[in-house]
């Protein structure tokens, strides 16, 4: 049961994958981050799922729990391509995701949960703080790397033999590294304290700063030595990854850092000032992604006004622009140097009808504005709790955007 029922999802993408479109779509995506834009790629991911499944398309039939893993990433696929595909690109394999294991670092997440959703994954939470002194971030230390090769070869072999003549099998390993500070430490101390410590106690937050780069870092050599990292990376974050620039020259069949993206971003900093971010977060930002091939920062904090401390990275190529950030101020500042990751509202359809006419207006003021600057640019709409429950939403929103920037 459980083999056929994946049978015939993977021949169904692999039937998807062979198409020519897929060929075009990965060039849109090399040509946006090339800077040499054909026209903007437009994307739409993080789904709310528990709100989809209306005419069962997401239901699970396989017994197995670790099939039935495999199935729900096949079901989500078909969805997507079948009901908000925008530029959603579809490979001739499936991607098995390498099976790499840390260690504690110290440390980990203690929280209340105040109120969920259902199944939805997006809770509310209240975090613990464990960092509040010096003395706590003695705990702190880096972590063992290793892979868990039985397991690994265990879980490709079963794939290959179930449907591996369809859609073979491609071990994933670490496309891109993010650095993304600031979110780990809000869940090991809640957001209220840090935002007090920055003007309190300056000399705690930069001493975790100190021993958390360090310890990433270190991190990253290992997997650097362990031959995790890989070139192969066409999805960024949930954003166009394919470019030019890379993977570059792979010396002795070996990816390194220079062979692959960082990811940064600080989103709780999106209440601070530039002079505290770039103090707090891009002086070792700067320091972690030295030797990276490019390199794409932001997330949901607006960077209009930061723009130019975000400049120091290096090798930056990407920039998110968020629904809070001046996406006029951004292009003006950007020009053809760096990529415009413009990231529509989510709430736009998280309402009963979406409001067509105002999402056109919107896409349409990015599309000026990065045309008036020779910007490069990609919509992505991304972090979306709800379709308030009709998913007619996001086809209608893939539609709309669609239509906009082919017509622009």
């Amino acid at each position: 049961m459980d083999r056929e029922i994946l049978r015939s999802l993977a021949g169904q993408i692999a039937q998807i994958a062979s198409l020519d479109v897929q060929r075009k779509t990965a060039e849109l995506y090399r040509a946006v981050n090339s800077l040499r834009m054909i026209r903007p790629v437009v994307l739409l991911d993080e789904l709310p799922w528990n709100q989809l499944n209306g005419n069962g398309e997401l239901t699970l039939l396989c017994q197995d729990p670790y099939l039935r893993n495999i199935e729900c990433g096949m079901r989500r696929t078909l969805w997507r391509w079948n009901h908000c595909r925008g530029d959603m690109l579809i490979e001739p394999y499936y991607d098995l995701y390498r099976s790499v294991r840390y260690g504690s670092i110290g440390v980990s997440v203690l929280e209340e949960l105040l109120h969920n959703d259902g199944d939805n994954h997006i809770v509310s939470h209240r975090y613990i703080d464990q960092l509040s002194t010096m003395e706590d971030l003695e705990k702190l230390h880096t972590p063992e790397v290793w892979i868990d090769t039985a397991e690994e070869e265990r879980n490709f072999e079963r794939l290959d033999d179930l449907f591996g003549d369809l859609l073979p099998i491609r071990l994933q390993g670490i496309g891109y590294k993010a650095f993304s500070p600031w979110d780990t430490l809000a869940m090991w101390r809640g957001v209220e304290p840090i935002y007090i410590d920055l003007v309190d106690d300056p000399e705690l937050l930069h001493a975790f700063m100190r021993k958390y780069t360090d310890i990433q870092k270190a991190v990253l050599d290992k997997e650097e030595a362990l031959g995790l990292l890989d070139s192969h990376s066409p999805v960024l974050h949930c954003t166009a990854g394919y470019v030019d620039d890379l993977p570059g020259d792979i010396e002795n069949g070996k990816v390194t850092r220079k062979n692959v993206w960082g990811r940064g971003t600080a989103q709780m900093f999106a209440s601070v000032s530039p002079a505290m971010h770039d103090e707090f977060e891009i002086e070792y930002a700067k320091e972690f992604f030295d030797g990276f091939g490019l390199v794409y920062y932001g997330c949901c904090e607006p960077l209009h006004d930061k723009i130019d401390i975000v400049k120091k990275l290096p090798n930056l190529r990407k920039i998110s622009i968020t629904p809070w950030a001046d996406v006029r101020k951004s292009a003006e500042q950007m020009g053809a140097d760096f990529v415009l990751s413009r990231k529509p509202n989510p709430a736009t359809v998280g309402v009963s009808h979406l409001d067509e006419e105002d999402l056109r207006k919107d896409i349409l003021e990015t599309l000026s504005v990065c045309r008036e600057n020779n910007t490069p640019c990609e919509f992505i709409l991304k972090d979306i709790s709800s379709a308030s429950y009709n998913p007619e939403n996001l086809t209608r929103w893939e539609q709309v955007v669609m239509e906009t920037v082919k017509n622009f």
